[in-house]
């Protein structure tokens, strides 16, 4: 009889983008080859300019953080929706994090007990295809464990 731990998670940064959607879908069917956990985590870090304006809503008021945070759940809830759709196969647990803080640091703190880190480029326009994004060179240069830059998905290629 073994003890064997759970496998490491896959760590996939996403902020909703078609770009992080690539990244989605990578690391959806890399969990599923591996047989481990996603944990998709979202780093958003508007509040922090900009606390103590409160923003309206039809139910009352709340804080530019909040609705920040809920309405980045539910961009990063809507990605895996369309990845799992697209991808298929089998069933993968996926934890959803979303916090406040610089998006490099975010990824790198909670991909500590991971086993990959996957992350989208930026892509966009000629430069953008020529470059990181900043988060992922970042996260190239300090992560502690292998990570896997997706490239956004190239729309000026012929069909």
């Amino acid at each position: 009889m073994t003890n064997a731990a759970p496998p490491a998670p896959i760590v996939v940064g996403t902020d909703g983008s078609p770009a992080s959607g690539q990244a989605v879908r990578f690391a959806l069917q890399e969990s599923q080859l591996r047989g481990t956990e996603l944990r998709a985590v979202c780093a958003y870090d508007f509040a922090a300019r900009y606390s103590g304006f409160e923003w309206p809503s039809a139910s009352g008021f709340y804080d530019l953080d909040t609705q920040l945070r809920n309405a980045t759940l539910e961009a990063v809830t809507k990605t895996l929706q369309e990845a799992r759709e697209e991808v298929g196969g089998a069933p993968v647990e996926v934890e959803i994090r979303v916090e406040r803080g610089r998006p490099s640091q975010v990824l790198l703190d909670a991909s500590h007990d991971a086993c990959l880190l996957v992350v989208g480029s930026r892509g966009s326009g000629v430069w953008g295809r020529l470059t990181l994004g900043s988060t992922s060179t970042e996260v190239v240069h300090h992560a502690h464990l292998p990570v896997v830059v997706v490239p956004a998905e190239r729309t000026d290629q012929p069909s």
